[in-house]
């Protein structure tokens, strides 16, 4: 897939398979090589705080969705990537994906690389999964940044209700709309235009190839399908005043799928663990794609806070 200069492709075992994961390696990130002045044994002995960066769902994501971000915390953290099961190089298992699989493999990965409580900065569906595995494990996490954390189904607003949402559970209609609608380089486009981006001029080549990319390879449309026919979907404001974590959120004001509004009232219902919620005008559902340098200023603000 797109991997940024210095980082590397590593991999761990859960319990549905292999999960890749984004990791910064060699002589680029070490600090020693920030400073002529300091013995390297000043920085070899101060341990790296953890970032992991979790991607949210949709026809062709991956870890690529935060490559335009991440690297701009690699020489200050160790930070993490990971694609999730069914989704860019992790293994696409044939089934149909719960809730259960991603609240499950989410932990597992947490537990397998991460030594203490870290700081998580997840996207959309998968930001209100990360808010459901901080409630049941507190212990694995130092505190949340989330874009436009929703479940889709909030506050009784359930999308597998919806017309596409039905048409996509007829069989046989389901695989050709992925492999004629989705997993083609228009149909990445058209989705990215209409779906995902509030200002598509900010849509470049590469965004499309490494969405393309991902959504080809085998056995990729099981996920999709099982996101786009609603079976991941919940309601989040069941669970949101259960979390003790402290968080920030982003919320695009252009988020095609859940406005604004729906945050407000999320984040309202746990006004002690979210501390922060900023709207990003002229912005659509993954500002860390559309507006890169903005997304790592407003981590960089909200991290401080938080910790």
């Amino acid at each position: 897939m797109f991997q940024p200069q210095g980082f590397e492709q590593r991999s761990i075992i859960t319990s549905l398979g292999k999960m890749a994961y984004y990791t910064a390696t060699g002589s680029l990130w070490q600090n020693d090589a920030m400073s002529n002045d300091k013995p390297q044994s000043v920085y070899a002995n101060r341990e790296k705080e953890t970032l992991v960066f979790l991607h949210g769902f949709g026809g062709g994501s991956s870890a690529y969705e935060w490559s335009k971000v991440y690297p701009a915390f690699a020489a200050e953290y160790r930070v993490l990537a990971p694609d999730l099961i069914g989704w860019g190089k992790s293994e696409h298992p044939t089934r149909t994906y719960q809730i259960e699989d991603y609240l499950t493999t989410i932990r597992e990965f947490f537990e397998q690389t991460c030594t203490g409580p870290v700081t998580a900065i997840a996207s959309s569906l998968t930001a209100a999964f990360t808010i459901r595995v901080a409630i049941a494990h507190p212990n694995l996490f130092k505190s949340l940044i989330l874009i436009t954390p929703a479940g889709l189904s909030d506050f009784g607003e359930d999308y597998s209700r919806s017309f596409f949402a039905q048409v996509v559970k007829v069989p046989i209609v389901d695989r050709l709309l992925y492999s004629t609608g989705v997993a083609t380089t228009n149909g990445i486009r058209s989705f990215l235009e209409q779906r995902q981006f509030a200002q598509p001029n900010r849509i470049y080549d590469e965004i499309v190839e490494a969405y393309l990319q991902s959504a080809q390879q085998p056995n990729s449309e099981y996920a999709a399908l099982s996101f786009v026919r609603g079976d991941l979907c919940f309601d989040l404001s069941l669970y949101i005043q259960q979390l003790t974590t402290p968080t920030a959120i982003i919320w695009g004001q252009k988020s095609e799928f859940t406005g604004p509004e729906i945050g407000r009232r999320l984040a309202q219902k746990n006004p002690e663990a979210i501390r922060v919620f900023q709207q990003l005008e002229d912005v659509g559902l993954t500002p860390q794609l559309e507006l890169p340098a903005v997304t790592i200023g407003l981590i960089r603000r909200f991290l401080p806070l938080l910790n």
